[in-house]
C-alpha cells in the first residue's frame, strides 16, 4: 500500500475521441481511470521536462557543481567488538574511539531499547516528567511485497522525530508498525514464483493450497521490512505489530462491510471499472500508471508477441440509414466500435441539425444507432460527432444513463472478443481484433484516415498489461454523504490539514467523488461476507439475490428472515471475489487498536493524534480513512493530517521503481559498491531505454558507489529538507555533510570528556549553574535561544527548522566559537594564548566554564535525540559519570526534552545582540592577518567604532584577542569629544571595513608584499562596485519608499553605508601602498 501512485482524474475518459467534450467532471460508478487524454499544454510540458532529465543524464557533458562535493574516500571502520548479548545495554566504558564510526555507534543500541520497552505506552507511569496526555498515530503500512525506499525512509525520519519529541516532552506515546496484504502485488509475485519455482500456475492449485503457498512467502517477507524499519531506528511498539490480514483485523474488515451494507452504504451494481486482463482482475487506481504517448508508438503487451501500435487516432464513417449520408467518428480504439450503440452530437450543431433522430447502420452487426444529442459534445474538435461505447468507456457509460441506451460487452475480462462482436471475431484477442477491424472497414470503403495523436496510456503496474474499462458487477461504497461529512470536518476545524494549501485540493476532490468500487477478482485478501442466495423453487435466475452476515450461519439467518424461508431450505454461496486492499488500510487507525471490540487501546488511543503520510496519498488512503473512520466510530480517525512532500533523484525525477532509481536505504546506511547498483537495476523489470538513463545515471551519481553514512546521518539530511510543499530532492552529498557533523559530534565529545576527567570537583545542575564570563553568557544564550526555537518549529512541525538550528548551534557556536575560546584556558596547552585579566578565567570561573561546557553538550544531545538517535545515545551515556545528582539509570530517549521555560536564567538577549559585532570584528582580524601572511604572529589592531561599539568590543575584549589571536586591541572613538580610550591607528595602516561605523586596522610591517595587497584590494573593489550599483539600482526604483517597509529600508542604507565606506577605505589603502610602492 505504501508505493507513490498516480492521482485519480476527476473526469474519466475512455478514448481519444472523448477529447471531444467538455471538461466538467461528472460521476461514475467507478473508481479508476482509463484511457484518458488529459489537456495537451501540461501533457507536452511533462513530457519536454521529462526528455530533458533523460537527455541530460545520458550528455557526456553532464557536471555540476554537485557531482564535484561527492568526492569521497573510505573511511577507517571501527566496530564494536564487546560481547554484549542481544538486549543488553551496550558498554560504554570502553575507550572513546578516536573517530566517528556508524558500525560502532548504531551496534546493540536498538535491542535494548526494545528489549527495555521503552517504544511501549506502558513505561509512561515510570517517566519522572510524565504529563496526562496521549500521542498516538499509525505508520503507513508498508506493502509486505517491498522493500522500502528513501521516501520510506523519510515518512520514518519525520514520524519517529515527532514520536521521540513527544515521547521526551513526558506524553503517554503509542506508535503502531504494520504491513498491508497488498492483494494484487503480493498475488502477482507469489504468482511469478511458483510458476518460476515449480512450473505452476495459480490455476494449478485449489484455493486454499495457493493461500497457505501466500502466507510461506508472507511469514519470510514481512520479517525483511521489519529488520528495515529496526535499522531506520523507529521507535515502534512491536508488541503491537498489525498486519491486514491478521485474525483480528480481519474480523474489523467483516465487521465494516457488513455494517456499511446494513447503512446502505454499500451496494452491489453494474459498472465501469479499471480491468487488468492479464490478472483478470479489477484494480484501483493506485495500481495503474499512465505512459504518455506523444504520438505513433509501438509497446510490448503482455501475452502478444509482437508490439502492439499506440498513439494514433482512426477515423471512420457510419452510413445513415435511408438516405446517402454518413457521420464521421474518430477513435483510437477501434475494436470497441463493436460495442457502439449511438452516435452523439451537440444539439446546437448546424452540420447535424438534419440528422437529430436519425439512425446509423453498424456495417458488421447490422445493429441501427440511433443519433443522440447531448450539450456534453464538444462540437469545435474533431467532426463533432462521437462514437458511444457504454460498456468500454465510463463517459459513454454516464451518457448510456442519461440516454437509456444499452450496454454491449464486447471484450472479455482475459481480453478476447464476445460473441456479440461476431463469429469473425469471436476468441480473438482485443489488439488482434483492432487491426482486423481497420482492415475490414477499408474493405468496405469507410475508413477515413489514420493521424498521430498525443494521449495518456493506463497501464496496470502489476502486470504491464493496458487497462481496459470492462463493464462488470462488482460491490460499491457509496461515497457522496461521507465526503460532504469529510469536507465538513476540514471547514469547521475539526481536522486540520497541513500544510494548509492541501484543503483546496481536498475539497476539489471529495466534491467530485464517484462511489468507489471494492471488488477484486483475487484469492489473496479479505474474500467478501457476502453470500448469493438460492431459494427453493426459485424460478428467475437471473436475478441476483444477495446477504451478509460475519460468518456463513449469521447470512442464513439473515437470508431466513429476508425471504420468509426455513435457514436449512436455503444455499449460499460465498463471493469468491476479495475486497480491494484499501478497503482494509483505511480502518488502520482504529482496526489496529482492537475495533470494534471497545479494548483500552481504543479507548485511550482512538482517534489518533495525527496522521502522517506522502502527499501522495491524500485521496487513496487519507480521504477513505476519514470516510470510514467517521461513519463507523462516530469520530474522525485523527486530528491532524500532516503531508511531507515526494522524494526525487539528484535529476528532479520520482524516485519510482518503473525509473529504475530507487535508492535503498539500507544502501545509505551501510554504504555499496556501484556494481551491485547497476546489478539491481539489470534485476528490475526495465525496458532498454529506461534502463540505460537509470545505468548512465548511476554512473554519474555514483562512481564510486554511495559511501557507509549511517542511519543518524541520513534521517538527519531528510528532515533537513523543507517537507511540507517542496518536493525533496536529496543527494548523497548532502547525507554525507551529516555524517561529518556526526563526526564533528563525535569529536566535540573527546574534547569534553578530556576536560571533565582531568577535573575533580563535580559538575552542577543546570540550574544551579550560573555563567560568570561574558562568553559563558553568549554561548548560554545562543543555546536557550536554540531550545526556544527547536519548542517553536516542532509544534509547527517544521523540522528543517529544528535541524537547522541545532546544527549551527553546534558547529558555528559550540565548536567554532565557544570551544575554540575556552580551548586554551580549560585546556592549556597553548603556553602562548595570550589570557588577560577577566574574572571568567579564574578557578571559579573555569570550574563554572566546564560545566557550561557540559551541559551545553549534553542538552545539544538531548535536542539532537529525535532525529539522531543512535549517535546521541552513544555520546550521552559516555558523559553520564559526570552527571550532576543521582545517576540516570534509563536511555536518552526517556529524558525531558529541553525547555525554555527552565533555562530562563541563561537568557542574556543583550549578550548575543553585543557578540554579533564582536563576531565580525574577530572575523575581519583573520582576514586582515591572512592579507599579511600572519600565521604565527600576533599582532596588535585598532577598533576605529562609535561609543556604544567600543563597550561591545571592550565587554568582549578576551575573545577578540583569543579568537581574533592577536596581541591586543586599541579601540578609539573619533567621535566622542571625551575619547578616553586610545591614541588613533597608525597611518598607512591596513584597513578592514567590519560595517558603516566601525573599522578594524592593521599597521602595515615591512617586509610586507605590496603587490599581492594591491592586487587583493583591487579584486575586492571590483566585487563591491557592481554589488553597490545593483542595491542602489533598487533603492532608487520607482515606488521604493512606498512599497517597501521601514525597516527594510533601514537595513539596504545601512549596507549601501557600509559598501560606500568599505570602497573609499579600499581606495585610501590602494592610493597609501602605491606611494610606498613609488618609494621602494
Amino acid at each position: 500500500m505504501w508505493r507513490a501512485g498516480c492521482f485519480p482524474s476527476l473526469r474519466l475518459a475512455g478514448r481519444g475521441e472523448l477529447r471531444l467534450f467538455s471538461s466538467n467532471p461528472s460521476k461514475s460508478s467507478s473508481s479508476s481511470s482509463s484511457q484518458s487524454n488529459s489537456s495537451p499544454r501540461p501533457r507536452t510540458e511533462k513530457q519536454r521536462r521529462r526528455r530533458e532529465r533523460e537527455e541530460a543524464i545520458l550528455s557526456s557533458q553532464h557536471s555540476t557543481a554537485e557531482d564535484k562535493s561527492v568526492k569521497w574516500s573510505e573511511k577507517q571502520k571501527i566496530v564494536y567488538t564487546a560481547q554484549t548479548p542481544p538486549g543488553t545495554k551496550k558498554d560504554t566504558s570502553l575507550p572513546f574511539p578516536p573517530s566517528y564510526s556508524p558500525e560502532y555507534v548504531e551496534s546493540s543500541w536498538y535491542q535494548w531499547w526494545e528489549k527495555e520497552g521503552f517504544f511501549s505506552p506502558e513505561q509512561h507511569e515510570r517517566l519522572s516528567h510524565t504529563v496526562d496526555q496521549t500521542f498516538s498515530l499509525c505508520i503507513p503500512p508498508p506493502n509486505v511485497t517491498g522493500t522500502l525506499h528513501l521516501g520510506h525512509a523519510l515518512t520514518v525520519a519525520v514520524e519517529d522525530a515527532l514520536v521521540r519529541w513527544r515521547r521526551m516532552q513526558g506524553y503517554r506515546v503509542l506508535w503502531v508498525p504494520g504491513c498491508d496484504h497488498a492483494g494484487i502485488a503480493t498475488q502477482t509475485v507469489v504468482e511469478r514464483r511458483l510458476l518460476r519455482e515449480k512450473g505452476k500456475s495459480r490455476q494449478d492449485f485449489t484455493r486454499e493450497e495457493f493461500l497457505q503457498e501466500v502466507w510461506k512467502w508472507k511469514k519470510k517477507k514481512g520479517e525483511e521490512i521489519y529488520h528495515q524499519l529496526r535499522r531506520l531506528g523507529a521507535s515502534l511498539d512491536w508488541n503491537r505489530a498489525c498486519f491486514t490480514m491478521d485474525p483480528g483485523f480481519s474480523r474489523a474488515v467483516t465487521e465494516a462491510f457488513v455494517r456499511l451494507c446494513d447503512s446502505g452504504l454499500i451496494y452491489r451494481s453494474e459498472g465501469l471499472v479499471n480491468w487488468s486482463c492479464a490478472l483478470e482482475s479489477a484494480i484501483s487506481d493506485i495500481e495503474v500508471d499512465s505512459k504518455e504517448l506523444s504520438g505513433q508508438t509501438m509497446l510490448s503487451v503482455p501475452g502478444y508477441e509482437n508490439k502492439v501500435e499506440f498513439g494514433t487516432m482512426l477515423t471512420f464513417a457510419y452510413p445513415i440509414e435511408g438516405v446517402d449520408e454518413e457521420v464521421a467518428v474518430s477513435t483510437t480504439r477501434p475494436e470497441t466500435m463493436l460495442g457502439d450503440v449511438a452516435i452523439a452530437v451537440h444539439p446546437d450543431d448546424p452540420r447535424y441539425q438534419a440528422v437529430h433522430g436519425k439512425q446509423c447502420r453498424h456495417p458488421f452487426t447490422n445493429r441501427l444507432l440511433p443519433i443522440i444529442t447531448d450539450s456534453m459534445v464538444d462540437m469545435e474538435l474533431g467532426t463533432g460527432a462521437v462514437k458511444v461505447t457504454p460498456a468500454h468507456d465510463h463517459t459513454d457509460f454516464l451518457l448510456s444513463q442519461r440516454h437509456s441506451l444499452p450496454r454491449l460487452t464486447v471484450i472479455r475480462g482475459d481480453g478476447t472478443m464476445t460473441p456479440p462482436s461476431g463469429q469473425w471475431l469471436e476468441g480473438v484477442k482485443r489488439f488482434d481484433a483492432r487491426q482486423l477491424v481497420v482492415d475490414a472497414l477499408v474493405e468496405k470503403k469507410l475508413f477515413r484516415g489514420k493521424k498521430n495523436h498525443a494521449m495518456t496510456l493506463p497501464i496496470c503496474s502489476r502486470s504491464g498489461d493496458i487497462i481496459e474499462p470492462l463493464l462488470k458487477k462488482q460491490w460499491f461504497v457509496r461515497c457522496d454523504q461521507m465526503a460532504k461529512k469529510a469536507i465538513q470536518a476540514v471547514d469547521d476545524g475539526q481536522l486540520e490539514i497541513i500544510p494548509h494549501f492541501y484543503t483546496k485540493t481536498w475539497k476539489k476532490w471529495l466534491s467530485n467523488i464517484s462511489d468507489w468500487c471494492i471488488s477484486r477478482q483475487l484469492w489473496w485478501g479479505h474474500q467478501i461476507p457476502a453470500y448469493q442466495v438460492e431459494l427453493p423453487n426459485c424460478t428467475d435466475k437471473e436475478e441476483e439475490q444477495w446477504v451478509w452476515g460475519q460468518n456463513k450461519d449469521e447470512a442464513r439467518q439473515r437470508a431466513a428472515v429476508k425471504y420468509g424461508v426455513r435457514p436449512e431450505a436455503i444455499t449460499l454461496t460465498q463471493d469468491p471475489d476479495v475486497l480491494d486492499t484499501w478497503f482494509s488500510s483505511g480502518l488502520f487507525p482504529f482496526a489496529m487498536l482492537g475495533w470494534p471490540e471497545q479494548t483500552t487501546d481504543f479507548q485511550h488511543y482512538y482517534p489518533n493524534s495525527i496522521l502522517e503520510t506522502g502527499n501522495d496519498l491524500i485521496f487513496f488512503w487519507v480521504a477513505r480513512m476519514v470516510m470510514l473512520g467517521t461513519e463507523l466510530t462516530g469520530q474522525l480517525p485523527f486530528k491532524q493530517v500532516l503531508f511531507h512532500s515526494l522524494v526525487r533523484d539528484k535529476h528532479g525525477r520520482k524516485m519510482s521503481k518503473s525509473l529504475g532509481n530507487v535508492i535503498d536505504p539500507l544502501d545509505v546506511i551501510h554504504g555499496v559498491s556501484l556494481e551491485r547498483l547497476q546489478k539491481k537495476v539489470m534485476e528490475g523489470n526495465l525496458d532498454p531505454r529506461e534502463r540505460l538513463v537509470a545505468m548512465e545515471a548511476q554512473k554519474k551519481d555514483f562512481p564510486k558507489g554511495i559511501p557507509q553514512c549511517g542511519t543518524d546521518a541520513m534521517r538527519f539530511a531528510l528532515c533537513s529538507h523543507k517537507m511540507q510543499g517542496e518536493d525533496i530532492s536529496l543527494s548523497i552529498s548532502q547525507v554525507l555533510r551529516c555524517r561529518h557533523f556526526c563526526n564533528k559530534m563525535w569529536q566535540t565529545l573527546r574534547f569534553t570528556l578530556g576536560v571533565l576527567g582531568d577535573n575533580t570537583a563535580p559538575v552542577q545542575t543546570l540550574v544551579e549553574t550560573t555563567p560568570l564570563s561574558s562568553m559563558d553568557r553568549w554561548i548560554c544564550s545562543r543555546l536557550y535561544s536554540t531550545v526556544l526555537q527547536c519548542e517553536q518549529a516542532f509544534e509547527t512541525y517544521e523540522l528543517h527548522t529544528i535541524t537547522s538550528a541545532l546544527y549551527s548551534f553546534w558547529v558555528h557556536s559550540l565548536c567554532d566559537v565557544y570551544m575554540e575560546y575556552v580551548k586554551p584556558v580549560l585546556v592549556q596547552q597553548d603556553e602562548e594564548a595570550v589570557v588577560h585579566p577577566d574574572k571568567g578565567h579564574s578557578d571559579r570561573g573555569k570550574q563554572v566554564s566546564r560545566g557550561v561546557l557540559y551541559h551545553c553538550v549534553s542538552t545539544s544531545l538531548a535536542l539532537l535525540s529525535p532525529f539522531m538517535p543512535f549517535i546521541t545515545e552513544e555520546l550521552w551515556q559516555r558523559l553520564q559519570p559526570f552527571q550532576p545528582g543521582a545517576a540516570a539509570q534509563t536511555s536518552l530517549c526517556l529524558q525531558p526534552y529541553p525547555c525554555s521555560s527552565q533555562m530562563a536564567h541563561w537568557h542574556f538577549p543583550e549578550e548575543e545582540r553585543a557578540f554579533l559585532l564582536v563576531q565580525e570584528v574577530i572575523r575581519m582580524a583573520r582576514s586582515l592577518r591572512a592579507q599579511c601572511g600572519m600565521t604565527k604572529e600576533k599582532p596588535a589592531m585598532w577598533a576605529v567604532c562609535s561609543p556604544n561599539q567600543a563597550q561591545d568590543l571592550l565587554h568582549f575584549g578576551s575573545a577578540v584577542w583569543t579568537l581574533g589571536r592577536i596581541s591586543s586591541l586599541h579601540i578609539y572613538c573619533p567621535h566622542r569629544a571625551d575619547n578616553l580610550h586610545s591614541t588613533p591607528p597608525p597611518k598607512g595602516s591596513l584597513i578592514g571595513v567590519v560595517d558603516h561605523t566601525c573599522q578594524l586596522h592593521l599597521h602595515v610591517q615591512s617586509g610586507m608584499n605590496v603587490d599581492k595587497q594591491i592586487l587583493q584590494l583591487s579584486q575586492r573593489r571590483d566585487k563591491l562596485v557592481p554589488k553597490l550599483e545593483e542595491i542602489l539600482c533598487r533603492v532608487r526604483s520607482p515606488n521604493y519608499r512606498t512599497k517597501v517597509p521601514a525597516h527594510v529600508r533601514q537595513q539596504m542604507d545601512n549596507k549601501v553605508s557600509a559598501l560606500q565606506q568599505e570602497l573609499k577605505t579600499i581606495e585610501d589603502q590602494l592610493k597609501v601602498l602605491q606611494e610606498t610602492q613609488t618609494t621602494e
